[in-house]
């Protein structure tokens, strides 16, 4: 699968560099900017902007210096407070300024309530005693484990210009493609939001609802999310990568929602967040992992005397819903079946008041078509935006205008 990035709706991302004195924050930004090593840098450098060509996604960065002083603490706590995400600097030279950061930086920014990506950055690379040959994951691993707000950690070195633009490309990709909402680092697994939305991506996908994607939909997919197709040989692969780790992850009709979601749990672990990013916003998510909240068009405004009912397509497509998750053809669907049903939703709506038991349910608990109707004609008149979010969720295609409809006022009806 292609790795086009897409990012989210931010017009700019503010970096905040912080660390201790003399750990290379002003020659790091510098060093970046110009592409040269400074000879005399001022302790705190004005509000730098990075060309916005400089990385593939073109969003502009702006980098904010700060003082290592105690008298600017406060003005240094505003600009993390403002941040989208943070650089915290050590001296590769000093052991001290890594001590700092689990024992000041790191839990200032949760007493602040900083809640950004952040960036480790072991600057001054070049003067590090050769003799210590610990690896840096040796000695971030217990800090990562510690604050799992860490992001990354890179090591660099202004003086040889190593490693500078990817420090601020992996901020940039911190906050474009955030890991948090999507995997579970100390599980290493796919969080249950994530899940429920690849979920939803794989079922509309799934054109002929066979429970796989054939090579067709799987191009069709790809053309969606990253406009190219997929050659026969690259899906040949990708299937065959998902068959040698999960044999049930492909059948002979094609990828399953289990090898769907190997891939993107393998997307992820090796660090291509932007690609799950794409596919997710291309389907209408936030990075909240939400249908981005336009439900209702800005004209939706109803008096006093008027209602909000569903229309017959709506109607219509929910009768269709309830018959696919009828699967005993009896007339009535069970929690677990209702609980499926909303499996590709954050959460199951009617689960408290005022819809639970709003309806009447069988002998054995079950929902008729009646009683299900009924409980989305009454979240559709309490809460209309809500009942929209939540038919997109469970696969209706249309907007709110072919969903729900204003009745008449009822002045007018008398």
């Amino acid at each position: 699968m292609a790795k086009e990035s897409s990012p989210g709706n931010k017009n700019g991302i503010r970096i905040v560099i912080a660390g201790d004195r003399g750990t290379g924050k002003s020659s790091l930004i510098v060093t970046a900017v110009s592409e040269t090593f400074p000879t005399n840098v001022p302790p705190v450098l004005p509000p730098s902007r990075f060309p916005d060509d400089m990385f593939p996604d073109r969003v502009p960065i702006t980098i904010i210096d700060t003082s290592s002083s105690v008298e600017q603490r406060n003005t240094v706590g505003e600009e993390l407070k403002r941040a989208d995400a943070v650089v915290l600097t050590y001296a590769c030279d000093r052991p001290e300024t890594l001590d700092r950061l689990s024992t000041h930086w790191l839990p200032e920014l949760r007493q602040l309530e900083v809640k950004v990506p952040v960036i480790v950055v072991g600057c001054k690379l070049d003067l590090r005693d050769e003799q210590q040959q610990v690896s840096l994951e040796q000695v971030m691993s217990p800090i990562m484990q510690q604050f799992r707000e860490i992001e990354t950690c890179i090591e660099c070195s202004a003086y040889r210009q190593i490693q500078i633009p990817e420090v601020f490309y992996y901020a940039q990709k911190a906050v474009l493609h955030p890991t948090a909402p999507l995997f579970d680092q100390e599980t290493q697994t796919l969080r249950p939001q994530c899940v429920k939305a690849l979920k939803r991506v794989f079922i509309l996908c799934d054109h002929d609802k066979d429970g796989a994607l054939s090579d067709s939909e799987l191009n069709d997919f790809q053309v969606k999310c990253f406009n190219a197709p997929l050659q026969p040989s690259e899906i040949v692969g990708v299937k065959r990568v998902v068959q040698e780790k999960l044999p049930e992850g492909v059948n002979e009709r094609g990828l399953t929602l289990r090898g769907f979601l190997f891939l993107h749990a393998l997307f992820i672990e090796k660090g291509r967040l932007e690609t799950t990013w794409t596919v997710l916003r291309k389907f209408g998510y936030n990075n909240d992992i939400r249908l981005d909240d336009h439900f209702l068009p800005p004209s939706f405004k109803r008096a006093p005397d008027q209602s909000v009912e569903l229309t017959n397509d709506a109607v219509d497509c929910l009768k269709g819903i309830f018959s696919m998750y009828d699967n005993d053809n009896d007339g009535a669907i069970r929690s677990a079946d209702v609980e499926d049903l909303f499996s590709t939703a954050p959460d199951c709506p009617w689960t408290e008041g005022p819809y639970k038991d709003a309806a009447p349910t069988t002998a054995l608990g079950g929902l008729t078509i009646n009683g299900f109707l009924s409980e989305w004609t009454l979240m559709t008149l309490l809460e209309p935006a809500k009942s929209v979010e939540y038919l997109k969720y469970i696969m209706y295609s249309g907007d709110a205008s072919s969903a729900i409809r204003l009745t008449w006022r009822r002045r007018t009806d008398r």
